[in-house]
């Protein structure tokens, strides 16, 4: 996990100017272990109840990670899912950045950034549905 966590740094750093900045503006930090992330929670931009990873960081508009979320498949109309852990959804995407580094930026944008048809938020909503298969490129493809 330390490995993979230096390897981040440069995404992480990110996240902590933009968690900083947030909290000048209502944004609380804490840490949560279970997700290897520092949480900016109250973050004043962005969808409500929405949350972004960036590195071991993750900022979320609302109160606290541990609730319910529709999956992407879900929200598109593909099919009709049961809610998922938003601090599972999220902390599958910490483990992808521990991994990518520095890559996982330009690959989740090549694969389509926000979106239904990206192979990393198909991942992360897989693993906070079951508690396995968070990396991309594992899992039925689409």
């Amino acid at each position: 996990m330390a490995l993979g966590a230096v390897w981040t740094a440069p995404n992480t750093a990110i996240g902590l100017l933009l968690g900083g900045l947030g909290t000048l503006f209502g944004a609380r930090p804490r840490w949560r272990r279970d997700d290897f992330a520092l949480v900016f929670q109250h973050f004043p931009w962005g969808r409500p109840g929405g949350a972004m990873t960036l590195g071991n960081v993750i900022v979320h508009t609302g109160a606290d990670l541990d609730v319910g979320c529709h999956t992407y498949a879900h929200r598109a109309g593909l099919c009709v899912e049961p809610a998922v852990s938003l601090a599972a959804h999220e902390r599958a995407h910490v483990f992808q950045y521990m991994v990518l580094g520095p890559l996982f930026l330009p690959l989740y944008l090549i694969c389509g950034g926000v979106s239904v048809r990206n192979r990393f938020e198909r991942a992360a909503d897989r693993y906070a549905r079951t508690g396995r298969g968070w990396w991309p490129w594992s899992g039925p493809k689409v």
